[in-house]
């Protein structure tokens, strides 16, 4: 389905964005993307821990690690994965097509990709897509580039914010692209890491950061935003978020040590923030966003397992989606996902609807009251387990028929 692109206006200084056609998506939709920046910015980006992992992840990881990036090359309708060296010749051949346009150094372009997984991609038609989107880049072209970059998503996912530092205003906004195949495990590109449809994001400011301190945001951001998401469970072989920092807002350079650093933090938490939960409201077929939240755990560990466990259960889910309170599934998740509780000491809540006192359910006293709350489009679901200090907060959507129907004839 051909999507309309939301018309507000977003800029930032210094960067321009495109989209263009190659022929990857059926009707002529974009499904290229060139994201450029007129100066090397300072970034930060993190990738999926998938053990197979896409071309353009492979090739992108090295460059992002760096610390600076000049420009994001991004097609959408093949990913790129599983297609050996030819796909890394490709991933490779996008980069340089696109930095012999641009006049710049090809170790500063980083690709991305997503789609179907082990399509050989078309080398050739992707790498006339990057140049027409690059004779095409504008400050205007935000919503273009964000066309270019969505498969399946039902609406076009984007935030901004701005705000003054160091009496300089900036600016921050963000694009992000994913429905389906959606439960990130990001680690940043620095980092060694050992693993257990594509979350595809990115953000850019007119600040002047420090590669550490932009590094520093990305980790805060992940656990709340892009690592705290589920839709089916399942971690990409593409997942991909980057930082760009182009310092034109002309404000003394942001550290961690900063007077400034906390504010603009917490402004690039929320955009991330809210490009992740855009993402699980628009999950395949999702008719519900659930927060769930733990309290009371041992340590941040079992809080996490349970509401991981409670995020992927497809029986969980499915009540979720048929609006029903029934409590059964949600502690019978919580008991199997290892984390140390006494199950008689186990509260749990609907909104504030109390639906298990003390390890003992309450819903058939107040039913309609609980059942009132699942069938909200949005609600929360908090476990207090009595054991500790720990919290966790996952952000989860509903299992329906319609995410069955697509993703069973995704293919064919």
């Amino acid at each position: 389905m051909k999507l309309d692109v939301a018309p507000i206006p977003v800029r930032v200084a210094g960067f321009r964005f495109a989209g263009a056609t190659c022929g990857l998506k059926a009707g002529g939709a974009r499904d290229v993307a060139v994201i450029a920046s007129a100066v090397p910015a300072t970034a930060a980006a993190a990738f999926t821990t998938n053990r197979v992992q896409a071309a353009p992840v492979v090739v992108g990881r090295p460059r992002a690690a760096s610390g600076r990036l000049q420009a994001i090359v991004v097609n959408s309708g093949n990913a790129n994965a599983y297609t050996g060296r030819d796909g890394l010749a490709t991933a490779r051949a996008m980069c340089k097509t696109a930095a012999r346009a641009l006049g710049i150094s090809e170790a500063l372009v980083l690709p991305s990709s997503t789609g179907r997984i082990g399509v050989a991609p078309p080398r050739d038609r992707l790498c006339d897509g990057v140049a027409a989107a690059c004779a095409a880049l504008s400050t205007h072209g935000f919503h273009d580039a964000l066309a270019g970059i969505m498969t399946t998503d039902a609406f076009p996912k984007f935030a901004v914010e701005g705000l003054v530092v160091g009496e300089r205003e900036v600016t921050l906004a963000g694009m992000a692209k994913g429905a389906g195949m959606i439960a990130p495990r990001l680690a940043l590109a620095n980092r060694t890491v050992h693993p257990h449809a594509t979350t595809l994001a990115y953000v850019f400011t007119d600040a002047a950061v420090s590669v550490a301190a932009l590094r520093r945001v990305l980790a805060a951001a992940l656990p709340q935003s892009f690592n705290a998401i589920v839709v089916d469970g399942d971690t990409s072989t593409n997942d991909t978020i980057v930082l760009l920092a182009n310092g034109l807002a002309g404000n003394t350079p942001i550290t961690v040590a900063s007077a400034e650093f906390p504010a603009f933090c917490g402004a690039a938490v929320r955009v991330l923030r809210t490009l992740a939960r855009q993402i699980v409201k628009d999950g395949e077929g999702a008719t519900r966003v659930v927060d769930v939240r733990i309290h009371g755990a041992r340590t941040r560990r079992d809080a996490e397992r349970v509401a991981d466990t409670i995020a992927r259960s497809p029986l969980c889910k499915a009540a979720f989606f048929g609006g029903d309170p029934y409590t059964g599934r949600i502690v019978c998740a919580a008991g199997y996902s290892g984390a140390h509780f006494d199950p008689d000491r186990l509260d749990v809540f609907l909104d504030d609807v109390q639906v298990v006192r003390a390890g003992r359910e309450t819903v058939g006293r107040i039913e309609a009251r609980a059942a009132a709350v699942v069938q909200r489009p949005e609600f929360t679901l908090t476990l207090h387990l009595h054991a500790g200090n720990a919290t966790a907060h996952r952000m989860m959507s509903d299992l329906t028929v319609d995410y069955v129907r697509f993703n069973s004839d995704y293919r064919t």
